[in-house]
């Protein structure tokens, strides 16, 4: 089948890529012409683990493409997906559609045929319905299905969840474009692929509902972990006592930073004006976007309170900047309000991350970057790991005491025991776990 992609950023070449592997043949389409340029050359615009290779392969095979001319790409496709930024709307914090309109008025004027508009683009309740009038009123000669089909993508881990995918979900008002879905997704038959069809505005409200569940959960744990560093339990284990009931499950229970990145804090915003817009307020997540705004400032007192109450003057070492691993996305990473909290209180901060340093650069002046880890954390009066880097998980401990000036570490994300640091003579401080002295020698 042969498909457009219009947008190249993270959801658009993702999904691409892993269609045209399915034998699929695929162009990407987008108006940056840098992009366009760099991705022709084999430069990924993000950072994805496995990426690259799955780009290069379907390249040399014939299979993807990349191009800025929209009318050329579409002529002969059978499907055209929309898959453009969705950000927050400056002022009142609902979704900017104008990207989407603006696609889908220009593919419709180039449409030669019939053809199925699918909306990849995480979009609010209606959305579709905008989409598909905007398509008839610009070309009322061509026959133009409109289809919502969100993508469900953990930055990190896209290619295995696009290839393995709990489910698909289908909005589609016609046999017809069910059928061309099917067709589209039919090479992820064979994993028993549960394929969702619902009506165009219940597939847009999924995806939104999907996002706003997952960071009622983190944001619930986090708050648990607090009660615990008050009660001197240990969130962990709470998570885990509770996690093992499948009602509830384990994922999402882990306490930390607050979550980030490119679609939880803009998704559950974008919900709560969509249910302010419709009489229907979203109270409990209405509530969970507050704290969360607030816990990742909050953070920032954490470590200051682990330095002694102040850190004026003292040099603060941050391991991670990105809002999950295995990405490069600075986009609302916890990172950014607690490098801001530290240089408010007089901190002098100093930061590593393996792969969003170029990214995190110009959205944090002031802050001076190391080569790695341990350069990160020479002569600093305190070092914080941010975000939970494979390369975190293992560091010598013994090391890091020589290394720094007043022996602190503050673990947001939990991946070190209390008592495997305070044996090697660091003061340590968790996310909602008591620290109790190890009675054994430090090994220092």
């Amino acid at each position: 089948m042969r498909i457009a992609m219009i947008g190249s950023g993270y959801v658009g070449l993702v999904s691409g890529a892993c269609f045209s592997d399915f034998g699929h043949t695929v162009t990407c389409v987008d108006l940056d012409e840098g992009k366009i340029a760099a991705l022709k050359a084999g430069i990924m615009p993000i950072f994805e683990p496995g990426l690259k290779e799955m780009v290069d392969k379907n390249v040399r095979e014939a299979r993807l493409s990349f191009s800025t001319d929209l009318p050329t790409s579409i002529a002969d496709a059978e499907a055209v997906f929309i898959a453009v930024g969705t950000p927050s709307r400056h002022g009142d914090g609902h979704a900017d559609l104008s990207y989407v309109y603006a696609a889908a008025a220009e593919v419709a004027r180039a449409a030669t045929g019939p053809l199925v508009v699918i909306t990849k683009s995480t979009v609010p309740v209606g959305t579709g319905d905008e989409v598909e009038r905007i398509v008839r009123e610009v070309r009322r000669d061509v026959t133009i299905d409109v289809v919502s089909n969100p993508e469900f993508l953990r930055e990190g881990a896209a290619i295995e969840d696009f290839k393995r995918p709990d489910r698909v979900v289908v909005g589609a008002e016609s046999e017809r474009a069910k059928m061309v879905m099917a067709a589209i997704y039919r090479p992820l038959s064979l994993n028993s692929l549960p394929m969702v069809y619902v009506s165009r505005r219940t597939s847009e409200l999924i995806k939104y509902a999907a996002n706003a569940f997952l960071a009622v959960k983190i944001t619930f744990i986090n708050e648990i972990a607090d009660l615990c560093e008050a009660t001197g339990a240990n969130v962990q284990e709470v998570a885990r006592g509770i996690g093992l009931d499948k009602r509830i499950g384990a994922k999402f229970l882990h306490a930390g930073p607050g979550y980030g990145g490119s679609c939880f804090p803009k998704d559950t915003l974008a919900l709560v004006k969509t249910g302010q817009d419709h009489g229907a307020p979203l109270r409990i997540v209405e509530t969970v976007v507050s704290v969360n705004d607030q816990r990742k400032r909050a953070m920032g007192r954490k470590i200051i309170a682990a330095c002694g109450g102040s850190v004026r003057g003292k040099t603060i070492a941050i391991l991670g900047l990105t809002f999950k691993p295995n990405t490069d996305d600075m986009r609302e990473a916890p990172s950014l309000a607690i490098v801001t909290a530290l240089q408010d209180a007089g901190a002098i901060v100093r930061g590593y991350d393996p792969e969003g340093m170029a990214q995190a650069k110009p959205l944090l002046p002031g802050m001076t970057f190391a080569a790695n880890a341990y350069e990160c954390v020479t002569g600093a009066d305190a070092v914080a790991i941010v975000t939970e880097w494979d390369e975190f998980r293992a560091l010598d401990l013994r090391r890091i005491k020589t290394l720094l000036a007043s022996p602190v570490l503050v673990d947001l994300r939990n991946i070190y025991l209390p008592e495997e640091v305070t044996r090697y003579g660091l003061t340590y401080a968790s996310i909602g776990r008591p620290v109790r002295e190890t009675p054994v020698a430090a090994l220092v």
